[in-house]
């Protein structure tokens, strides 16, 4: 995927290097160990803070660029975690792989291929693991502050309520908030949350 080693590119991290507010406010949720997938991971930021809590992770980004930075940042923080370059059009999500998934911001997605990963997503939980997810919803486009300039690429409750309809959702919010995540999110952004355990 060019555009995103064209967009990781820099020295800078183009989202920083802290983890995702969202993500690390959800920690109580994690497991004391267990295997991790950081779905579009990137440079690493959220895939390395998952190693730091004691989980054994699997980061899967489409950016060679970013995977390397994400193995920098790793190295700076001395964690290890495994990494695979991989389009999640094509990729093998597997079975019931996984105790965490987190699934920050990946909202290059169109409907079809959202529709793809969600369902990988479903099958490579174990039972009992955990979905976190966060993502935009529609009014993020009046912010401008980051994400997809498709409105069918954003998020709503109804919408995350179906497609995870078979899993119990343990938190669903949407609300208004300010991001400083490196310069890629910064600024007064419409989110949504979604925490939701696979029934084991």
């Amino acid at each position: 995927m060019n555009r995103w080693n064209e967009r990781y590119a820099g020295e800078d991290f183009l989202f920083g290097t802290a983890p995702n507010a969202f993500l690390r406010a959800e920690q109580r949720r994690l497991p004391a160990r267990g295997s991790a997938l950081a779905l579009a991971d990137g440079e690493g930021r959220n895939g390395v803070w998952l190693a730091e809590q004691g989980l054994d992770v699997l980061a899967v980004d489409a950016s060679e660029v970013g995977l390397g930075k994400s193995r920098r940042l790793a190295a700076e923080r001395g964690v290890s975690l495994t990494w695979e370059l991989a389009d999640l059009a094509s990729w093998d999500f597997g079975h019931e792989r996984f105790d965490v998934i987190a699934a920050i911001f990946f909202q290059f997605a169109d409907p079809a291929l959202r529709a793809r990963i969600f369902e990988g997503i479903r099958a490579a939980l174990k039972p009992g693991g955990v979905l976190l997810l966060e993502g935009y919803r529609p009014e993020q486009l009046e912010y401008r502050t980051g994400g997809p300039s498709e409105l069918a690429h954003l998020y709503t409750e109804p919408m995350l309520r179906e497609a995870f309809a078979d899993l119990q959702i343990e938190h669903l919010a949407s609300y208004d908030a300010e991001l400083d995540e490196g310069a890629g999110h910064r600024g007064m952004s419409a989110l949504i949350d979604l925490v939701a355990r696979k029934p084991g």
